[in-house]
């Protein structure tokens, strides 16, 4: 027994060691990577509370108060809504805190890229807390959530059609004939896959012998979506370009898709409901990996937007090309405005948090044979479709908005 003792304190003086070790090398510039892997920890442990904390949850009273127990998948839903809501409060609060920071002078700049052994305590604490939460607190969040993940898909849009125009206007500026050709051929390319990638979901999700219609629908409109692009961006009074135009068609005929496969796996017009008892933990893997992916992506780019965060205090300017001397180096990084709000850069985190926790659950309590499959929903159906068709309009608009508003900027 006093062996065991011994060995549990020298292991926990080592993890310790180990995490203040890791604590000590987050510099300045790698601050967001922290935040990254911090928020990809918060998505690996409610994925491993959704396997096996059920067992322990039923036997809390506060949370399993019912007359008649729930089934085993509300219990692991609620673990994972409950470690959400905890990364939730960590991200709001830092977001909350860091409104108005405008200068690397403001203390709070310092907070928000050290004092990380105080952050991961705090997130423990949080996380842990949501535990002892009743239900009804619970319920409220994942009602909010599904606001929230609206939101947080409309951020990934915009940011992906920042990407797209600045993509374009970076080759464009080149000014030589290699990267006209090189437009051209990208746009060919992602057009191409556009339509292969339709004819592929014809094919799986409109099978013969069933009335399908919803899915056609689906199908169709992102096509004449997709065409629609091309016209508006090639016409005169446009004078825009191919290559945003193909990479939003294929990127709406992904989400098409993506909603399509999130279709119950007992819908007879879901082609991949033949294949739902053989869903493993490599292809449940793979899909929280590119949650993650996706989700840490768009929450990355935000923090490094210049158009979309730069407060309007932020040159963003370089380093002088000769060196100063080194006090007068110091004392001029402490002066430089910040290069991009913080306070947003953690609401990004907030709203993925929600986000990722309706992603695990199938974006309802409500789960039945699809508890075990990440995504999967009607619920989740819509939410794809509507982005798509709100991808399709925002990026309508950034060609028209110049032409009917000519005296704004955009």
């Amino acid at each position: 027994m006093w062996a065991a003792s011994c060995l549990a304190s020298c292991c926990a003086a080592c993890a310790c060691d180990a995490c203040r070790t890791v604590v000590s090398g987050i510099s300045r510039r790698s601050a967001r990577i922290a935040y990254c892997g911090l928020f990809a920890l918060s998505l690996f442990v409610a994925w491993i509370l959704r396997e096996v904390a059920a067992p322990l949850m039923e036997s809390i009273p506060w949370i399993n108060h019912f007359k008649q127990t729930p089934s085993r998948e509300w219990f692991e839903t609620d673990a994972v809504l409950r470690v959400s809501f905890g990364n939730f409060l960590f991200f709001t609060i830092l977001a909350t805190m860091m409104v108005g920071v405008k200068t690397q002078k403001d203390p709070r700049d310092g907070l928000h890229h050290g004092g990380w052994m105080m952050k991961i305590v705090c997130w423990c604490l949080m996380v842990i807390f949501t535990f002892f939460l009743p239900n009804e607190f619970i319920s409220f969040y994942e009602t909010i959530s599904k606001f929230g993940s609206g939101l947080f898909l409309l951020v990934q849009v915009v940011l992906l059609l920042d990407f797209v125009h600045g993509w374009n206007d970076k080759w464009v500026g080149f000014d030589e004939q290699f990267w006209y050709v090189a437009l051209f051929v990208v746009s060919l390319v992602c057009y191409i896959v556009t339509l292969v990638f339709s004819g592929v979901l014809f094919h799986f999700f409109t099978p013969s012998g069933q009335d399908c219609g919803i899915n056609v629908f689906f199908i169709t409109m992102t096509l004449i979506l997709a065409f629609v692009f091309a016209i508006v961006a090639l016409h005169p009074a446009v004078n825009g370009s191919i290559l945003p135009a193909s990479v939003i068609s294929l990127y709406c005929t992904y989400l098409c898709y993506s909603a399509l496969a999130s279709e119950p796996r007992d819908y007879a017009c879901n082609g991949l409901h033949k294949h739902s008892k053989a869903v493993s933990t490599g292809s449940l893997t793979l899909g929280l990996v590119t949650t993650v992916l996706s989700v840490v992506y768009s929450a990355v780019r935000a923090g490094s937007s210049a158009t979309v965060l730069s407060p309007p205090s932020s040159p963003r300017a370089g380093k002088p090309l000769l060196p100063l001397d080194v006090k007068e180096e110091e004392s001029n990084e402490k002066a430089k405005p910040v290069s991009y709000s913080y306070a947003f850069f953690h609401l990004i985190f907030s709203l993925a948090s929600m986000y990722s926790a309706m992603l695990l659950t199938g974006w309802s309590t409500s789960v039945g044979e699809s508890g075990k499959l990440v995504d999967v929903g009607w619920p989740s159906v819509w939410v794809r479709i509507i982005t798509c068709w709100a991808t399709a309009l925002l990026y309508l608009w950034s060609l028209v908005a110049p032409i009917m508003f000519p005296e704004r900027e955009f």
